[in-house]
């Protein structure tokens, strides 16, 4: 049994969607130091259809569904930050916390643009509906006329009985 050739150059087309995923993920741990709860949820529920991104390198659903919850959190992230930042004296901690935090939503935009790029490598808008050699239609003309015939050389003998 042979091992399976690995090829150990990885195309920048996988390396990015890990690199936003490991940099928001730090980030967003650093920001829930200061925020917790709704912030948490929002971001690692994210952070996690985009590993499902990553994982179906060709589902247009996944990269799809990572890029609309991006864009969510950046709205989320807003009000969040601007409702619950600390007012009061802030630890070192705190501000660290607070400054990751607003650095994950500065960064967000800049990795929409990477996914939406991505989600067009993978065939979204008019790459998805133009190309349709695999779909066919209910009324297409290979549908067979009879459908009660058996295919040939299934049960039957040369008769047809």
């Amino acid at each position: 049994m042979e091992l399976p050739a690995v090829n150990l150059k990885t195309s920048p087309r996988l390396v990015v969607p890990q690199v936003i995923l490991l940099g928001h993920w730090l980030l967003t741990i650093w920001g829930c130091i200061v925020f917790s709860g709704s912030y948490a949820w929002a971001n690692f529920t994210i952070l996690a259809l985009g590993v499902w991104a990553v994982a179906q390198r060709d589902s247009i659903d996944a990269i799809s569904m990572f890029l609309c919850g991006l864009l969510a959190t950046i709205f989320l992230d807003i009000v969040h930050i601007s409702i619950f930042y600390p007012r009061g004296n802030l630890t070192d901690t705190g501000r660290f916390g607070a400054g990751m935090a607003i650095l994950s939503l500065l960064l967000k935009p800049l990795s929409c643009c990477f996914i939406y790029h991505m989600y067009r490598e993978r065939g979204g808008f008019l790459g998805s509906s133009q190309d349709r050699s695999a779909y066919q239609t209910i009324d297409s003309p290979e549908a067979p006329a009879d459908p009660f015939a058996v295919p040939e050389g299934r049960g039957q003998d040369a008769r047809g009985y």
